[in-house]
């Protein structure tokens, strides 16, 4: 199976801080054009290595990415500029909206609210510590790929192919359980369970070996 979009990479240039602190000078004193540069610079990061992974979705984390360049319109005002750039703020703009987001969906998702609170609280802490946009970036992707493909690997087949085809590929209910040869109900009891356990892995830092597939298909039932 491809690897999923969420963790797809993307390359970012370094910017040149000199002629981006004179982008934000002129963006503060409301050059459209000036702020639209330094959305079309690193809005691809943002989205890329901050919003899908984190949303998983690439219809919602093209939403996060329009909200957030609307945010930023609405509040570049209170943007101070820092030798680290202007990416560290961006950036704690586009965890803010996928945190709203999260906590606004009604579904399964891998990622829960208090996770990225504390990614945010963590960042606006020690915003030089993600001054280099390209090492961000790689630093963000690997931490996504990390969290899920490694949790994934040591769940049981039954539960990570649950999560994999319904959560991060979005296939309809009814498909993935024909897919797993199950009722729609009994696969909403499967999906449950491991979320459950996925999410309890992942909160604790250490992800458990599988469990048997006999054992899986007991507690499905």
């Amino acid at each position: 199976m491809s690897r999923p979009a969420m963790v797809a990479s993307v390359t970012a240039q370094r910017p040149d801080l000199e002629a981006e602190r004179r982008l934000c000078e002129r963006a503060a004193q409301g050059d459209r054009v000036a702020l639209g540069q330094l959305l079309r610079t690193h809005g691809p990061v943002l989205y890329r290595s901050v919003l899908l992974p984190r949303l998983g979705s690439e219809a919602v984390a093209q939403d996060a990415l329009a909200e957030t360049y609307a945010r930023v319109v609405e509040k570049f005002g209170q943007f101070q500029w820092q030798n680290c750039g202007i990416y560290p703020w961006l950036r704690v703009i586009a965890l803010r909206i996928a945190l709203d987001m999260l906590r606004a969906r009604k579904r399964e998702t891998l990622f829960e609210p208090d996770d990225l609170q504390r990614e945010i609280d963590a960042s606006e802490a020690e915003p030089s510590g993600r001054a280099d946009v390209e090492l961000c970036e790689q630093r963000d992707l690997a931490e996504a790929r990390t969290r899920v493909e490694v949790a994934l690997g040591r769940l049981n087949p039954r539960y990570a192919s649950a999560i994999r085809l319904r959560v991060l590929e979005e296939r309809p209910r009814e498909e993935v359980a024909r897919e797993l040869g199950v009722t729609v109900a009994t696969f909403d009891v499967v999906l449950h369970r491991a979320m459950t356990a996925l999410k309890k892995a992942l909160g604790a830092g250490v992800v458990p070996g599988a469990v048997s597939e006999q054992g899986a298909s007991r507690e499905a039932m």
